[in-house]
């Protein structure tokens, strides 16, 4: 049987692992484990970046600093996420609710489960992109300098550049490390898609609200009209509009903040990857280095572009509700009941949205943007190099 939610199994268990999933066992245990986990780690990698800071070596400061960056934002988003976590509770209940209202009315079934499909295809397949690049990240650039080096003279240095107080050259310590890298970097990964896959999840629920809600309008649209049956469905209709409302300020609130470290974080993570690959390329040796950057910055560029779409897709889909109340037969009824439906397309000209900080909306045209000034700093440090 399918899980009957737009929440898919994966996401919950990812939510789980991390300890932001209501009623899990020891949520705070796992919580702080993890967050421990994490921070010692970017320990050892900023301090590798202060003890090889070198402007006139800005190919390596950039490779390690990219790396670096992008574990930093998986770690604040964590923390911004669990400050939100009564929102994100909130959020919950309120799907559970409308799962719920799903199983009264049958009408609503294939809508709902045809979200629910669509939230667990893209939790599978960004999940396996995500693995796909932490292995790239970690072993495969391991076994691929391994496959380069024909004469056995490895330096055998770590993927992930870390500034230990001891030598981890020597086997078996370095393999044990390699392997540590491997599962660290495929964690941060699976948790930096799960909130992504997260976002997405509750877009494609609100979605699915508001094609329950333009289904409810065009069967009055085709309805004959009867004041005394239309009062009880436009009340239930205005209340279901407004819980759409509600929901997406829910997911508006617990996202703005984690979407505005999104864009500026990954603006400068996007520069620095964007310039290795272009010294790489120009250099015309080293293509280890040059297929972990391509694949690193793919994966930073699909995650922005996540976000993006998701605002796009429910400014969208906000305006569809307006389309759907203005072809209904408004002109039909009399002025009373027809002010009623016009008082709701008025409403609809306010567009739901995710905003980053409350001050630019997530769009395909913010996402051009970021990628334009992405761009434009990798020519100015070419400059600079």
């Amino acid at each position: 049987m399918k899980r009957a939610n737009t929440i898919s199994f994966s996401i919950e268990i990812g939510l789980r692992f991390i300890g932001m999933w209501p009623d899990s066992a020891y949520p705070n245990f796992y919580w702080f484990s993890y967050m421990t986990t994490v921070a010692i780690v970017q320990y050892y990698q900023y301090t590798y970046i202060f003890v090889h800071f070198d402007l006139n070596d800005l190919w390596l400061l950039m490779d390690c600093l990219s790396l670096t960056l992008g574990y930093s934002l998986a770690f604040l988003k964590l923390l911004v996420l669990w400050w939100n976590r009564r929102v994100f509770y909130y959020i919950l209940k309120a799907i559970d609710e409308d799962w719920s209202e799903y199983v009264i009315n049958d009408s609503y079934k294939s809508t709902m489960v045809s979200m629910a499909d669509l939230s667990r295809r893209f939790a599978n397949v960004s999940f396996s992109i995500y693995a796909f690049s932490a292995f790239f990240l970690s072993i495969g650039e391991h076994l691929l300098q391994s496959m380069d080096d024909q004469f056995g003279n490895s330096s055998r240095e770590l993927p992930i550049k870390m500034e230990f107080p001891f030598d981890v050259s020597k086997s078996p310590i370095f393999e044990c490390f390699l392997i540590g890298q491997f599962l660290y970097d495929l964690v941060i990964a699976s948790v930096v898609n799960l909130i992504n896959a997260l976002l997405v999840a509750l877009i494609l629920h609100v979605s699915g609200q508001i094609d329950i809600m333009q289904q409810d309008l065009f069967e009055i649209s085709n309805k004959k009209y009867d004041h005394s049956t239309f009062l009880p469905v436009i009340k239930n209709l205005i209340c279901k509009h407004q819980k759409i409302i509600t929901l997406s300020e829910s997911i508006e609130n617990l996202y703005t903040y984690i979407a505005l470290m999104q864009v500026l974080w990954n603006t400068l993570v996007m520069c620095c990857t964007g310039f290795v690959i272009i010294i790489v390329v120009s250099s015309g040796e080293d293509t280890t280095n040059l297929i972990k950057s391509v694949s690193y910055y793919f994966a930073i560029m699909l995650e922005v572009f996540v976000y993006c779409f998701a605002g796009e897709f429910l400014s969208a889909k906000s305006k569809s509700i307006s389309n759907s109340a203005y072809e209904a037969l408004w002109y039909n009824m009399p002025p009373s009941d027809s002010r009623i439906i016009l008082f709701m397309i008025l409403r609809c000209q306010k567009r739901l949205t995710i905003t980053a900080g409350r001050f630019m909306d997530l769009t395909l045209e913010g996402f051009t943007s970021i990628v334009k000034a992405s761009v434009s700093y990798i020519s100015v440090l070419n400059a600079m190099y």
